[in-house]
């Protein structure tokens, strides 16, 4: 075995076992954290690597044979053959909260993506990794103040929050037509568990306060397919039109409800429900690409994707609902339609340059405007943002080290919402090496 595939060897086999400890670590930590997570499985993750979010997330026409993308089955056969890749990345986001006169502030840290891919038969490739598919992190609380009701009661104080992620294996493969159409299928398994609390407590120990709350035991298949076509303009430049779907996926597992009073006084069960998440789902997405590309120096990329949930039945499944009543400190969630924008650019000054470096790094820049899944009391939850990045090569053949920054703004603080302004930062770790070759010499 070379050196260079004893290092990479090394390397994966470190960042498999950093993977697959991560569900459970997560579990005691806060993947994202936002108090819009507190609706049907949480926050969507941005899907993707590292690359695909220095290009404000698109990959669905994308075909890359330097760059692991994850978002279009069909870009796995854009490859050098004989060619092993993997990547391994983390994102890092920062929020400032503003609600009315209200501020505050979160800082999380996740892994995004491990990934690896290898070569089948000719044309054909294979993809295998792990995701993650939403976030659950909240923490919130504020007390009622009704002079009618705390006359009588005292001060009471009302909390929430909530953790918990849900992941996704997958593995998938590709083949391509005539060097030019290339169709790919992927399997998806999402799995995982989230926990959500509100407690209810009174000053007067007179009267006992109230605790109730869901954990959510989740499991759903799912399948994906995509198509990309790339047509050549002369000899230097090419278009290419990709797409993609992704099934609904009818979510199993359990969902336990509980209510239970607690302080000074008796305390004593006041509901509980256990069984199935019933006819509830996450529900399918249509993605659409167009891709231009000069050479090896410039790239421009502009998707469209589509989601519609509300057929997912979130609005009326408890422990899916959020707040199911409206008030004071609560509000009303409703599952809507989804649909983002999303445009990116590569420019490469010169791959092969021996005497400055910074001409052979990859510059990346992004944009986007998404829709989230539901309405808050009836008003969208809309997102916006600018990236940038870059890719630093490192060692030999295509290793290198992504870099990335995503600066925008989620909501507003119209009515009774929450405006989001973040930074956020991603790194991925981009592996490289040519497998099964034969030794000439002994």
């Amino acid at each position: 075995m070379s050196m260079s595939r004893r290092i990479f060897s090394s390397l994966l086999l470190a960042l498999s076992a950093l993977v697959f400890a991560g569900p459970g670590a997560h579990a005691q930590t806060y993947g994202s954290y936002t108090p819009y997570s507190i609706y049907g499985v949480g926050d969507l993750a941005l899907p993707g690597t590292a690359y695909n979010k220095t290009m404000g997330g698109v990959g669905i026409a994308n075909r890359n044979h330097r760059f692991l993308n994850p978002l279009n089955p069909a870009a796995i056969t854009a490859r050098d053959s004989l060619s092993f890749m993997a990547d391994y990345s983390l994102f890092q986001d920062n929020k400032l909260f503003r609600q009315g006169g209200m501020h505050s502030a979160s800082n999380t840290f996740n892994i995004t993506d491990c990934i690896v891919t290898f070569p089948i038969w000719k044309s054909s490739a294979m993809m295998f990794g792990i995701m993650p598919y939403s976030d659950t992190g909240y923490g919130y609380g504020y007390l009622i103040t009704d002079p009618s009701i705390i006359g009588n009661t005292g001060n009471i104080a009302y909390t929430a929050s909530g953790k918990g992620s849900l992941y996704q294996v997958f593995a998938a493969a590709g083949v391509t037509f005539w060097r030019r159409l290339s169709l790919g299928a992927e399997f998806i398994y999402h799995f995982g568990k989230i926990e959500k609390t509100f407690v209810e407590t009174f000053s007067d120990a007179s009267y006992n306060g109230a605790s109730n709350g869901h954990v959510l035991q989740l499991t759903a298949p799912a399948a994906k397919v995509g198509i990309q076509y790339e047509q050549p303009l002369g000899t230097k430049s090419s278009i290419t039109l990709g797409a993609t779907y992704k099934t609904a996926a009818r979510l199993q597992g359990n969902v336990e409800s509980y209510r239970y009073s607690t302080g000074t006084a008796a305390s004593d069960t006041l509901y509980y429900k256990s069984g199935a998440p019933g006819n509830v789902s996450l529900a399918s997405e249509k993605g659409a690409g167009i891709c231009f590309r000069y050479a090896d120096k410039f790239m421009a990329e502009f998707d469209y994707t589509r989601s519609d949930w509300r057929g997912s039945g979130m609005d009326t499944r408890e422990g899916f609902t959020g707040n199911i009543t409206s008030g004071t400190g609560r509000s009303v969630f409703t599952a809507a339609l989804s649909e983002s924008y999303r445009v990116g650019f590569e420019y490469v000054p010169n791959r092969s340059d021996i005497r400055y470096y910074y001409k052979k790094i990859a510059y990346r820049a992004g944009a986007y405007w998404k829709k989230d899944y539901f309405l808050l009391d009836g008003n969208p939850v809309n997102a916006y943002g600018i990236t940038l990045g870059a890719t630093l090569p490192v060692f030999r053949l295509y290793n290198g080290i992504t870099v990335g920054m995503d600066f925008g703004q989620r909501g507003s603080i119209k009515g009774n919402m929450i405006r989001e302004t973040y930074c956020n930062f991603s790194i991925g770790f981009n592996l490289h090496d040519i497998w099964f070759v034969k030794n000439r010499y002994d």
